[in-house]
């Protein structure tokens, strides 16, 4: 249903496309001024701002952390980071409406590692930083609405090396991607995660022992689908040309915990199933 109706609401608002204007009777414009579609030159583009997202996963308290983000392509290699993760696309695109989108992903996981607001939650045993490598593969369709968008699918796995949650994690996700003219970008996504019963336990259980400890009822969490997500990205540039120079981001983010996840005592009492990240910055491409 995300998917429909994500791609229903990006497609109508899809039309002041890349080279289009609504003036009467606009003179042609020539196709080399428009950037070239398929074009596979070396990009770059980082981006530092700040994000406000919740204290660990399931909690209802915020925090605002720095942020920074890195996209762009190499000898045909692409890359990109999301958080504390990095993706990398060992597939050059050709020129073809579809590509495979295969590479290597390393995250680090720093849920329940830092400052927690909760009184009773503070109390529990801080977690390890987790280290998950990984990778992921899918395929991705251009040019639907217009020459420059972008409609892809993947599955990302990732396990945990450093021997906090020692478990795999399951990602699949679908996201569309489109330029509404030469300054302005937006992108929305959903997806997935499964994880299995150690994770589960590990982040959202209570034990005997943690129970005396912070007066939260004892609970063993099975694994399964922990929540789905929905994402939305902007970009605007401050120069009107989003290739190069200076532009804004900002990129809100909903997610819900299902099943055994939601009914933890961390979430169902201390927290809320319902978790918001939204983020803002300032980027620069080259």
């Amino acid at each position: 249903m995300f998917r429909t109706l994500s791609l229903a609401a990006l497609a109508a608002v899809t039309t002041p496309a890349f080279g289009q204007n609504t003036d009467p009777a606009p003179a042609p414009v020539p196709t080399s001024t428009l950037p070239d579609p398929n074009d596979q030159s070396d990009q770059l583009m980082i981006g530092f701002g700040g994000a406000l997202l919740p204290d660990y996963v399931g909690s209802n308290d915020y925090r605002l952390v720095p942020a920074a983000v890195a996209v762009g392509r190499v000898h045909g290699i692409s890359f990109s980071t999301r958080g504390t993760e990095l993706d990398v696309n060992l597939i050059s695109r050709g020129r073809s409406k579809l590509s495979i989108d295969a590479g290597p992903i390393v995250a680090l996981g720093f849920n329940r590692t830092g400052k927690i607001k909760d009184p009773d939650v503070a109390l529990l045993p801080k977690r390890k930083t987790a280290i998950e490598l990984g990778g992921f593969v899918g395929a991705s369709l251009h040019g639907l609405t217009n020459p420059y968008d972008s409609l892809g699918a993947k599955v990302a796995v990732t396990h945990d090396i450093a021997r906090a949650h020692r478990s795999t994690i399951v990602s699949p996700s679908v996201d569309f991607s489109t330029p509404l003219s030469r300054s302005t970008f937006v992108g929305l996504s959903t997806g997935l995660e499964f994880v299995s019963s150690r994770y589960a336990q590990y982040y959202f259980g209570v034990t005997p022992t943690e129970t005396s400890l912070s007066g939260l009822p004892t609970f063993a969490p099975k694994g399964g689908l922990k929540d789905w997500k929905l994402n939305l990205l902007a970009v605007q540039s401050l120069n009107g040309n989003l290739l190069h120079g200076l532009s804004i981001g900002a990129t809100l983010s909903y997610s819900r915990l299902q099943g055994d996840f939601k009914r933890s005592p961390l979430v169902a009492q201390r927290g809320t199933a319902g978790q918001w990240l939204a983020a803002l910055g300032l980027g620069y491409s080259f």
